[in-house]
């Protein structure tokens, strides 16, 4: 189910790291920052020295076309995070709801994934995990009928949250839009997908709050295989 703030460290030990390269890291100097999603926090184009890690919230990469129109590239969920990288980056990064991230430097990052191969390892299986991703996204919104593609970013979400679907409803972080801006359509089509999940006894609406009725079918539907998540 969806907390409060996380532990960066405690999410590292959780995630197989041993508690004193989870101590290393979290002693590298960082501020906390709260993020407003009525605005970018990075602009596409500007220099990317400096690393994040998402504790609370949810927040995206996204890019932007000629005209101004928004994709939304990929999510970054709480105990997740944004390496840094040479120059500057193609995206730029907003909250989806109102999050909190920590924020330190490259300079002060790298030298500590120089001294411990261990956690350069864990780093790179992050990598990995998120080109699956976005694999996966790009067979969504290329591939899948608009039913599919929002019943299948349902689906990741509740997963990546770690919410129980048989018990447990999924808090909608998202807005049409955002989720327009994520499967390739327009917020229109969104609405018209989820009347016609209820409609299909797939899902029930309780304010922000996504119950999940039969999920299973949801599964089918989305053609949503988890193993992508590991």
């Amino acid at each position: 189910m969806i907390n409060g703030p996380i532990s960066l460290r405690d999410k590292l030990v959780e995630s197989g790291l041993s508690p004193e390269i989870a101590d290393a890291l979290g002693e590298m100097p960082q501020r906390r920052v709260q993020l407003d999603p009525r605005r970018p926090f990075r602009e596409p184009g500007m220099a990317r020295d400096e690393v994040m890690f998402v504790t609370s919230g949810l927040v995206s990469k996204y890019k932007s076309d000629a005209s101004g129109r928004r994709q939304i590239v990929a999510l970054r969920f709480p105990g997740e995070g944004i390496l840094p990288r040479e120059g500057s980056a193609a995206y730029g990064i907003q909250a989806i709801v109102k999050s909190e991230v920590l924020v330190g430097k490259a300079a002060d990052f790298d030298p500590i994934i120089e001294k411990h191969p261990e956690l350069a390892r864990y780093f790179w299986r992050l990598i990995q995990r998120n080109e699956s991703i976005g694999y996966e996204w790009l067979v969504n919104c290329g591939r899948r009928d608009s039913t599919a593609r929002v019943a299948h970013l349902l689906a990741e979400t509740a997963t990546r949250y770690g919410i129980n679907p048989d018990s447990e409803p999924l808090p909608n972080p998202f807005t049409q839009q955002q989720i327009a801006d994520i499967t390739g359509q327009t917020s229109v089509n969104v609405n018209r997908v989820f009347a016609d999940l209820e409609r299909q006894g797939l899902i029930k609406r309780q304010g922000r709050d996504i119950f999940f009725k039969d999920w299973n079918e949801i599964l089918r539907v989305a053609s949503f295989q988890p193993n992508y998540l590991d």
